[in-house]
């Protein structure tokens, strides 16, 4: 099995939302957790509460849920060891670095910012080459330091938004 393929398998299993809380609350533990535990943090995301707030038919369900159908789907592709009452990582799973590429709805996508700023930055240096671009007050070398400037403070806040957002690296799961 080829890397796309393996690729293409880990995105369809995180694709489900119960699936990526489980890994991630695992991933989060460092250590095995029992299904009980797992299934009160999994509802609680779900629902956006606290554990102590949750209905007993609010844990059952997910419960459920996680220990007839997610549990043996992330068993059978090797990303969990499960014994019906504790949930341990593989070490495939402990070494999954998947990020997701959540976009607050007040945001835009990483690709369509990094677009636009290599559009304002074409612009600048397109002003600067036929001369429309002032380079009385600031001169050529200081548009060039500005453009890159913008594309390496862009790239390093990327990076470490990219990190966060990793499975098992926040409180909370992406």
């Amino acid at each position: 099995m080829g890397a796309d393929s393996d690729r293409g398998e880990i995105f369809e299993l995180l694709s489900n939302h119960r699936r990526r809380y489980a890994v991630h609350y695992c991933k989060l533990e460092n250590e095995p957790v029992t299904l009980g535990d797992l299934a009160e943090h999994v509802a609680a995301w779900e629902l956006d509460k606290e554990v102590q707030e949750l209905t007993s038919a609010e844990r059952k369900r997910v419960y459920t849920s996680l220990q007839q159908t997610h549990l043996p789907t992330l068993e059978r592709a090797d990303m969990i060891e499960f014994d019906d009452r504790t949930i341990a990582l593989t070490d495939r799973a402990t070494e999954l670095d998947v990020y997701l590429d959540v976009v607050p709805g007040d945001s835009v996508p990483w690709g369509t910012y990094y677009l636009g700023l290599a559009a304002v930055g074409s612009i600048v240096m397109a002003g600067l080459w036929l001369e429309v671009v002032p380079i009385g007050t600031v001169p050529e070398l200081g548009w060039a330091t500005l453009v890159f400037a913008l594309f390496a403070v862009s790239a390093v806040v990327h990076v470490a938004q990219s990190r966060r957002m990793r499975l098992g690296e926040m409180e909370r799961p992406p």
